[in-house]
């Protein structure tokens, strides 16, 4: 009897399951993998996918902007910030652009312009958050010089 009663703190009476923490804390300030065009997807490495996209969209943009001529009083040497969103599916959508009173003033066809160039930006991918597309937001700078 002795025996049985010493070895009964051998066994354990709780439920000792090993119950597997879900992480339920999501970082929404960061994907897991950026948005990109064709010609970014073969990149591995974040960093340079998320540089591949940036320079990718700045150039397309650009391309775009050029093919417009512009007519100024003043030269014009300024920063336009164009905020854009791109959904799950992959879609381009102007939100918005931030710009001075002196290109307003001088390039008032300048938004419809960025939103013309905004529309012929080629097929993106959705940025990935956890294996699901998700809908992100960027503020591309946008400098226009333009001389007399």
């Amino acid at each position: 009897m002795i025996l049985f009663c010493n070895s009964c703190d051998k066994f354990s009476f709780s439920k000792n399951k090993q119950i597997q923490s879900l992480d339920t804390i999501v970082d929404f300030s960061t994907v897991d993998t950026f948005p990109s065009f064709k010609v970014c997807d073969s990149i591995i490495i974040k960093e340079r996918k998320a540089n591949c996209f940036r320079n990718t969209i700045h150039k397309k943009i650009g391309e775009e902007l050029q093919k417009h001529t512009f007519t100024i009083k003043d030269s014009i040497d300024e920063i336009v910030t164009v905020q854009l969103i791109i959904n799950s599916k992959g879609e381009v959508i102007l939100k918005g652009i931030n710009s001075s009173a002196v290109i307003k003033e001088q390039l008032p066809e300048l938004d419809s312009v960025l939103q013309a160039c905004i529309i012929k930006i080629p097929k993106t991918y959705a940025a990935i958050k956890r294996g699901i597309p998700v809908t992100t937001k960027y503020e591309l700078p946008i400098r226009i010089q333009l001389k007399e």
